[in-house]
């Protein structure tokens, strides 16, 4: 058992000198992911696009929270001088407005958060495919994402996006 131990760690010694030359030959790049959702051209498009179509059910919800907020205050200013059966009809639509709001809003936001994670994929989609093409163009032997530190020299994230700009989607 010693013995073969042994026997790998003088392989292993041996073929290290080789593993340093073909490390020093190694072309490595880093792309920053939540850089090309930030600036990546389709990504600014995507997000002009998404606040579009939510604009609307954004301003509902917003005139729906203010309608809450104003039977609240109602109740809250008038309740002591209102009758018991009106301020139960109020508190009782203060507590159905206030449902409304909450489901409204939770709709909302996965519905937004679903739009925002299709319009995310097709961006990693074309990302993906740019950073395909820019690695063999240049030859990367390696390209990461998602690193804990990388240094900035190893950055090609504005190749990437440049690469992204450059080819736009006929169909879009």
């Amino acid at each position: 058992m010693n013995r073969t131990i042994a026997t790998l760690l003088g392989v292993l010694l041996a073929t290290l000198p080789m593993a340093g030359t073909a490390a020093a030959d190694l072309k490595v790049g880093y792309v920053n992911t939540q850089r090309l959702f930030r600036d990546a051209p389709a990504a600014v498009k995507a997000a002009k696009k998404i606040e579009q179509e939510f604009s609307k059910r954004d301003q509902d919800l917003q005139r729906l929270a203010k309608q809450v907020q104003g039977l609240q205050e109602s109740l809250e200013k008038g309740g002591l001088t209102m009758s018991e059966p009106e301020r139960r009809a109020k508190e009782k639509d203060l507590a159905e407005l206030s449902r409304e709001f909450q489901r409204k809003q939770r709709e909302f936001r996965e519905d937004l958060n679903l739009r925002q994670n299709e319009e995310n994929a097709a961006i990693i989609e074309k990302a993906n495919k740019a950073i395909k093409q820019l690695a063999d163009s240049e030859k990367y032997d390696l390209i990461v994402q998602d690193v804990v530190w990388v240094s900035p020299r190893l950055d090609i994230t504005d190749k990437v996006i440049k690469a992204l700009s450059e080819s736009r989607d006929p169909a879009k």
